[in-house]
């Protein structure tokens, strides 16, 4: 036999501007990088995870006891959450785009019985799951959900907070109003809103489960932990009913950071090896947040949107979304059809853009941890090349104009 011994693998730096992840904060990154060796159960490693346990309760504004980080992406924290549903369960679940629809898929999962699993394996027709599915580029509304809670009355009800693959915020007030209302129990997905948007999950108390991650919002891209929130009437849930996970069973993901039987105990129990580099990288990144404020955050990725919204609209494109960390736009007409072709040619030169990854095609420019004017402005000039250089009829002058106009002469250069 022989070996193939490849060279080091040495990836180019890229400006991440999509959806997400996010270009990591240099501090984070640091933090990852300067952590000693030191095994899962040791002290400044347990004592860490103690610390993000309560720094994720400030950002989550919550007072649930039941809240920690899952190691791994934002898909780990989703399950976890998902966990509790059982088969047969009554489930309404909402989608307007690509991920929220991965979730419904994950419900259908979880609530499919054998018989509906071995009819069809990879995608489970779950007679006990109501699917509604709204239409792309628009939002699930309140009243919306009232109508179908209110004619299924199921026992969990799913929305996507921030639904990145079409920019959409839908509306949580109204989604936990009818949940309360109709007795269903809330689970949101919130892995674009999360340390962008400046919300309490408290004041929502329909919802009865979040779950995030830590390479959006949070900007830890090392594959760090996927921060969740459980109220005491979801864990009572789940204490009678089950779940088919140890891994990602919310009771015991919790021991590891010292939560055990609903109560803040000094110390967590063994559950699964955690990494003190992970652990230390995601500190910083709560730290970070925290430090902040998450007002003062939310309203810059206000303002910078708005900016890159403005000028995307000054060269022709139409944007179709309200998120403020993201703007899906459709390309000017002369250039219609040829969204994926300009992203690819954008991605080719280190400049990441995204497409959506369902129909209909459009453009996705994110501003995850790009919150000043020299990195806008970046962002804008990058685009409005390739849109020139696809043929697109682009002033370039007058974009600079725009620019100068919201952010002062300083950043002409």
């Amino acid at each position: 036999m022989t070996f193939q011994i490849y060279p080091t693998l040495e990836i180019p730096e890229t400006l991440a501007a999509g959806p997400g992840p996010g270009n990591t904060d240099a501090r984070v990154l640091q933090a990852f990088a300067s952590a000693g060796v030191a095994d899962h159960m040791q002290g400044d490693v347990l004592r860490g995870m103690i610390e993000c346990k309560h720094m994720l309760r400030q950002i989550w504004g919550t007072e649930n006891t039941y809240t920690f980080a899952v190691a791994g992406t934002g898909w780990s924290g989703l399950d976890t959450m998902f966990s509790a549903v059982m088969p047969g369960d009554k489930v309404v679940a909402f989608t307007n785009g690509t991920f929220s629809g991965i979730d419904a898929l994950t419900l259908r999962i979880k609530a499919a019985t054998p018989a509906e699993h071995a009819a069809n394996p990879l995608d489970p027709q779950a007679a006990s799951v109501t699917v509604i599915e709204v239409p792309h580029g628009q939002p699930v509304t309140g009243e919306m959900v009232d109508e179908v809670l209110a004619q299924h009355k199921p026992k969990w009800a799913f929305m996507a907070h921030w639904e990145t693959g079409s920019g959409r915020v839908n509306d949580i007030q109204g989604f936990s109003d009818a949940c309360e209302r109709h007795g269903a129990m809330g689970l949101i997905d919130a892995v674009s809103s999360l340390g962008v948007s400046d919300f309490r999950i408290d004041d929502f108390p329909g919802v009865a489960g979040w779950a995030s991650c830590p390479q959006k919002g949070l900007c830890c891209l090392p594959l760090t932990y996927a921060p969740v929130s459980f109220t005491d009437a979801y864990i009572e849930v789940l204490k009678t009913s089950g779940a088919y996970s140890y891994v990602h069973n919310p009771i015991f993901e919790a021991r590891h950071w010292g939560i055990v039987d609903g109560q803040d105990v000094e110390k967590g129990t063994y559950h699964r090896t955690h990494s003190g580099y992970a652990v230390a990288a995601f500190h910083e990144s709560l730290r970070l947040t925290l430090i902040e404020g998450l007002a003062k955050r939310a309203q810059s990725y206000k303002t910078h949107e708005a900016v890159l919204r403005d000028a995307v609209t000054a060269m022709g494109c139409q944007v179709t979304s309200d998120m403020p960390s993201l703007v899906v736009l459709n390309l000017p007409p002369e250039l219609a059809g040829r969204e994926m072709e300009l992203v690819q040619k954008c991605r080719a030169q280190g400049f990441g853009i995204w497409p959506t990854l369902s129909a209909p095609i459009q453009v996705r420019i994110g501003i995850l941890n790009q919150l000043n004017h020299q990195a806008i402005s970046h962002i804008v000039r990058l685009f409005g090349q390739a849109v020139q250089d696809m043929g697109g009829s682009v002033d370039l002058e007058a974009i600079e104009a725009l620019l100068e106009g919201r952010y002062g002469t300083s950043i002409a250069a």
